[in-house]
């Protein structure tokens, strides 16, 4: 699912991103509600982050200001019988790489119905999208948020198991 979000992009970059999990629902400006492995799932985008809402847990990558902790590269716990295993990078993409890398993620979310990318006004490159799946024995999804102006785009990996 495609969106063009009409809140302005106030870019940011990816240093001032943070992790939590348990947060509410933040407002957000696009929603995409699918359904994996019998459970509901929400795709949330909150402007230059995202919130994905798994049952009655929650991954929030957003600029959190009552965060000190910054994004962690790899992250695992467990609660609940689940186990949630995190991983994020951030790359740095000169010349054209950065245009080229946003148009395929544009055009892999587009064709796939567990998956929504939110196109910002202003630059053709500030997006963030979230993609899901089910796997054989749970479910995973990718994110991504582009920082144009500082010719960054950070990508997560989610991996959510059965203990």
């Amino acid at each position: 699912m495609r969106t063009r979000i009409e809140t302005r992009f106030a870019d940011s970059r990816a240093a001032d991103l943070s992790l939590a999990y348990g947060l509410p629902r933040l407002p957000a400006v696009a929603e995409h509600y699918i359904v994996l492995h019998g459970v509901e799932a929400e795709l949330r985008l909150l402007g230059a982050s995202h919130q994905v809402i798994l049952g009655a847990w929650s991954e929030t990558v957003a600029c959190l200001p009552d965060r000190a902790d910054k994004l962690p590269a790899r992250e695992e716990i467990v609660e609940n019988g689940l186990r949630f295993q995190f991983g994020a990078q951030t790359l740095h993409l000169a010349g054209p790489a950065l245009a080229d890398r946003i148009a395929g993620i544009i055009r892999e979310c587009t064709l796939d119905d567990n998956a929504i990318v939110g196109s910002f006004p202003g630059s053709p490159l500030a997006i963030t999208a979230v993609r899901a799946w089910e796997e054989k024995s749970g479910t995973a999804w990718r994110t991504w948020h582009a920082y144009p102006q500082a010719r960054e785009l950070v990508e997560t990996r989610t991996v959510v198991t059965p203990v």
